[in-house]
C-alpha cells in the first residue's frame, strides 16, 4: 500500500512556525494540526501564542480549543485524536500539516510509537507522587538523573508527570526509558513525509522571544490567568503547568513580583527553545530551514520547502504555480 503524504514543521517557540504553516498549507492545498501541548486548551488563548481565527485565513486548523483547561493531555491521547484528524484530512484530499514545538508528540505520531502497553505501578507512583510533595520535583529529577541522565536532559524538573513516569518505567523494566524511546525511534515511519524544522540565529530568537512575552502582558495574560483561577484552575492541572501559566499564578498568589514573574517566563521560555533544539538535534530525517540562511524571507522559506516536498514527490512539481 502507498504510504500517504505528511508534512511536519516542528522549531522552538517564538520562531514563526504557525504564519509559516498557514502559508505553506496555501500553496500545496494542506490542513494544519498542531503539536502543542497548550493551544489544545480552550481559554487558553493568549499564554498559549494561540493562532487567532484571522491568521488562519481560511486554512482549516485542528487540535485547538479541544479540551477544558481541567482535562488531561498526554502523548497517548494526542496521537488518538491526531489520527483521528489525518483521516478527516486525507478523505478531503488535502496534505496533513503537523505544527508545534512538542516534539514527543510529533516524534510518537510519525513513527507510530506505541506507549499504551507500558506497564505501570501504582503503589510506587503514589510514593513518588508524595516525595514530590514533600521535597518537590527538582528532588525527583536528581532521582531520575542518576538511573537515566538523558531522560532527566529531556525531561524539564518541573514536568513532575514525564519524571514519574520515566522512574517508574525504571523500576518495573530495569530499562531506561529515554533507551526504550530511541529503539521506538529506529521503526519506520508509516508516511511519505517531510520534516522540516525552522531555526533562526539564537539571538533574534530570544529577542522574538522577550518580545512575545512582553506583547502577552500587554494583551492582557494577567487577567487571562485570572478568569482561570476564577474558573476553579490551579496549580496542580497539566494546563496550568505551562509556561506562562505557572509563573503568573504564582503572581496571584502573592508569592512572585509581577516583574519577576515576567522575567521567569521570559528565562525558562528560552531554556525551553533551547531544549526543543536540542531534541530537534537528535531526530533523525530532520531538514532544517534557517530564516537567517533564507534572509528572514517568507517566500525563501517556502521555496526551500517546496522545492525537498516535489523532490520526495509529496506535492505535485507544479505545486508551486498554484497560487493562493
Amino acid at each position: 500500500m502507498e504510504k500517504r503524504p505528511m508534512v511536519i514543521l516542528a522549531g522552538p517557540t517564538a520562531v514563526g512556525k504557525s504564519a509559516l504553516s498557514v502559508e505553506l498549507a496555501k500553496k500545496i492545498g494542506g490542513a494544519v494540526i498542531s503539536a502543542d501541548s497548550m493551544q489544545v486548551y480552550r481559554y487558553m488563548d493568549i499564554g498559549s501564542a494561540k493562532i487567532t481565527p484571522e491568521e488562519m485565513q481560511g486554512v482549516a486548523h485542528y487540535m485547538i480549543d479541544e479540551l477544558n483547561p481541567e482535562e488531561e493531555f498526554h502523548v497517548v491521547r494526542f496521537v488518538e485524536m491526531a489520527k483521528r484528524y489525518l483521516e478527516k484530512i486525507y478523505a478531503e484530499g488535502k496534505i496533513p500539516i503537523i505544527t508545534g514545538g512538542t516534539g514527543f508528540y510529533i516524534q510518537a505520531l510519525l513513527y507510530d510509537i506505541d506507549f499504551t502497553e507500558q506497564a505501570s505501578d501504582g503503589a510506587y507512583r503514589r510514593s513518588l507522587e508524595q516525595i514530590a510533595d514533600e521535597k518537590g520535583s527538582e528532588y525527583l529529577h536528581e532521582m531520575l538523573k542518576s538511573v537515566d541522565p538523558e531522560s532527566a536532559e529531556a525531561i524539564h524538573a518541573n514536568n513532575k508527570k514525564r519524571i514519574i513516569r520515566a522512574l517508574e518505567f525504571y523500576r518495573l523494566s530495569g530499562r531506561k526509558i529515554s533507551e526504550h524511546n530511541e529503539q521506538q525511534r529506529q521503526k519506520t515511519s508509516p508516511y511519505r513525509f517531510a520534516y522540516f524544522a525552522l531555526t533562526d540565529e539564537r539571538s533574534r530568537l530570544y529577542e522574538r522571544i522577550e518580545r512575545r512575552v512582553d506583547k502577552m502582558i500587554e494583551q492582557g495574560l494577567v487577567d487571562e490567568v485570572k478568569k482561570l483561577k476564577d474558573m476553579g484552575c490551579t496549580k496542580d492541572m497539566v494546563s496550568m503547568q505551562g509556561l506562562g501559566y505557572k509563573e503568573i499564578l504564582s503572581y496571584l498568589d502573592g508569592k512572585l513580583s509581577l516583574e519577576e514573574a515576567v522575567y521567569i517566563i521570559k528565562r525558562e521560555t528560552r531554556h525551553f527553545a533551547k531544549r526543543q533544539l536540542t531534541w530537534l538535534k537528535r531526530e533523525r530525517d530532520v531538514i532544517w530551514i534557517d530564516r537567517q540562511a533564507c534572509g528572514q524571507r517568507e517566500d525563501s522559506m517556502l521555496a526551500a520547502m517546496l522545492s525537498v516536498l516535489q523532490e520526495k514527490g509529496i506535492v505535485p512539481r507544479d505545486a508551486s504555480d498554484t497560487g493562493n
